[in-house]
């Protein structure tokens, strides 16, 4: 797996930038939809690449504001969802409010997962691609993609 930074988002497919090259890479089967309204320029998304030697996109982060900290979550807003509270990925999350971190959704353990600072290169993001990785070994979901 490997990351890319969104730069313009279709329903089949989005173009990329990942190591200094733009590239256009279409979602797997089963990435939800509608895509169009889920995926947005500037987020990050996990690329797998498929035994065929194809790629599709997996997974997104969102680009959210960090707002500050609540009882041990931070609070981020997020043009599509608004204000969430999040559960940081490490136990020392340091990013003061008006700074960009990475956000997203649907891995176990909480509502909503803050990760790294927002990036300037796909290849710098810090976020969970083992997670990911692992959330799609225990859920069979590898054999999905296309």
């Amino acid at each position: 797996m490997w990351c890319g930074i969104v730069l313009r988002v279709q329903e089949d497919v989005c173009e990329i930038l990942a190591e200094g090259q733009r590239c256009t890479v279409r979602y797997a089967k089963s990435f939800p939809s509608p895509r169009a309204e889920r995926v947005s320029p500037g987020h990050v998304v996990a690329v797998a690449t498929l035994a065929d030697g194809s790629d599709v996109v997996i997974w997104r982060w969102y680009d959210a504001v960090v707002l500050g900290e609540d009882g041990g979550l931070i609070r981020l807003w997020e043009p599509g969802h608004g204000e969430v509270l999040a559960r940081p990925r490490r136990a020392v999350f340091s990013r003061p409010p008006g700074t960009r971190a990475y956000l997203s959704a649907g891995l176990p353990d909480a509502d909503w997962w803050v990760a790294g600072p927002v990036a300037v290169k796909a290849e710098d993001a810090d976020v969970e691609l083992g997670e990911v990785d692992r959330f799609y070994h225990e859920h069979d979901l590898w054999n999905d993609l296309v």
